[in-house]
């Protein structure tokens, strides 16, 4: 018998989404968004790291402010750090100017330009440490499974740290100048005008704090995002930004503050702050996971939660990766990226990722760019034989440690698995990525030329 919420999965994701009219698939669409997002919120993770973040937040944030205090000084807005401080911290009342004011006289006593060079390594290695794990959570959310090169995140942590800070009071100092302009004053004077402009003053904190999710979701994740899903991410980040902040100051923060005072009295304001931290830190991931599956609407095709290839599947993925860069590669085209495969074979990026290395383990691929995740052929294409590519599924990789543990007791099933490795070589071992090229290329236009078809044989035989 099946429980509740299997029935209701598998409502949700039984039907083909594309078989249906658009206004259906369009409304199937939003629920089975609002299921996965569920989905990804219940299962812990996203909370896991949110706290594992308010932890290093509290170990960095002294100087992180301290060496965002000294760039901005450098270009003169340092002045308005504790304004930034207090608008972060007002959903938290009167314990918010407490624990700003606390922070600002740690930095004070943090001379940055006086440290050594051991203590301003010091420094820079804990803020760096923070935003490793910030980019850590952001590969969780992006299904990312390695770190970017170091140039790269170098690049974004130095953006992170110096460059965001300084643009985001430089445009709240041009915005605050250009109102200040005689211009700007005679069309306050004109309504509609006036109304519409002191709208639109109002509107510049949301905008900023929009602005900031997506810069962050532009640059942190280790992998290519397009500038539309980060600005949804931002725009959903925001507005939940907001709306939690509005509930904490109005409901949670006269409450909260008033049960801890009476339990931890002078230590209740930590407290406060770091239920607030959690929160901040929660929604920077759930917008970014909004960010991925906006940029991944094959998620919404399949229910990637519980999605996991067969080794037959994984086998024909395989072999349709090896076709689709051969063709490239056969036509001296550009490589093939990840996100081309993922468009051609309508598969989660995560199961093709897991081919993918598997295949360049075993030395048929090399990845020749890190940051874009392009692909081309390591040997000539008549060099590669398809058991090759099918081996690289069957067998472990040249890096693994796990031998055999077939004794002589089970010598009938070592002698299966050699009758099937036999079947295979007499199917395949005589034939070539470009033999299967070619017969795409000789007017096939789906990827199952003989060579898939020949697998699917062998394993019903088996």
């Amino acid at each position: 018998m099946w429980s509740l919420k299997e029935k209701i999965t598998d409502k949700i994701w039984g039907v083909d989404i594309n078989t249906l009219p658009w206004w259906q698939g369009s409304m199937l669409s939003i629920v089975r968004f609002i299921h996965i997002m569920m989905d990804d919120f219940l299962d812990g993770q996203l909370n896991l790291r949110a706290m594992s973040l308010v932890f290093t937040t509290m170990l960095s944030i002294v100087p992180l402010i301290a060496v965002s205090f000294s760039v901005m000084k450098a270009f003169g807005v340092h002045n308005q750090m504790e304004p930034m401080l207090l608008q972060y911290l007002a959903p938290l009342g009167g314990q918010g100017q407490e624990i700003a004011q606390q922070i600002m006289g740690f930095v004070d006593n943090t001379k940055v330009g006086l440290l050594s060079g051991v203590g301003l390594a010091l420094l820079f290695g804990i803020i760096v440490r923070l935003i490793n794990k910030i980019e850590s959570a952001f590969n969780y959310t992006w299904r990312v499974q390695q770190s970017g090169s170091l140039a790269r995140r170098f690049s974004n942590y130095l953006s992170v740290i110096m460059v965001g800070p300084v643009l985001v009071f430089v445009a709240m100092g041009v915005t605050g100048t250009a109102l200040n302009t005689s211009i700007a004053q005679a069309i306050i004077a004109v309504e509609p005008f006036g109304t519409l402009l002191s709208l639109a003053t109002k509107l510049v904190p949301y905008l900023l704090i929009i602005a900031a999710f997506t810069f962050t979701y532009l640059f942190m994740p280790n992998t290519k995002v397009r500038f539309v899903p980060a600005l949804m991410g931002g725009i959903a980040a925001g507005v939940l930004w907001q709306t939690v902040g509005w509930v904490f100051a109005t409901v949670m923060s006269a409450s909260i503050s008033t049960s801890y005072t009476a339990i931890y009295s002078s230590f209740a304001f930590l407290f406060v702050f770091m239920i607030w931290l959690w929160w901040s830190w929660l929604i920077l991931l759930v917008g970014s996971s909004v960010a991925f599956y906006k940029q991944h609407p094959e998620y919404l095709h399949i229910n990637a939660h519980d999605l996991a290839l067969t080794n037959r599947q994984k086998e024909e993925v395989a072999l349709q990766i090896m076709a689709i860069i051969g063709q490239r590669f056969y036509a001296n085209t550009t490589p093939v990226s990840v996100t081309t495969l993922v468009s051609s074979l309508h598969l989660p990026q995560q199961s093709i990722e897991q081919q993918l290395d598997l295949l360049v383990e075993h030395g048929l691929l090399v990845n020749i760019d890190q940051d874009e995740l392009t692909y081309t052929p390591a040997r000539p294409l008549e060099e590669l034989s398809l058991k090759a590519v099918v081996d690289t599924v069957r067998e472990p990789g040249p890096s693994s440690h796990i031998k055999s543990t077939l004794s002589a007791n089970f010598n009938a099933v070592e002698s299966a698995l050699k009758n099937v490795d036999e079947s295979l070589d007499q199917v395949l071992g005589s034939k070539t990525v470009k033999d299967m090229v070619n017969e795409l290329n000789a007017g096939s236009d789906k990827l199952e030329g003989s060579a898939v078809t020949s697998i699917r044989n062998v394993e019903r035989d088996k």
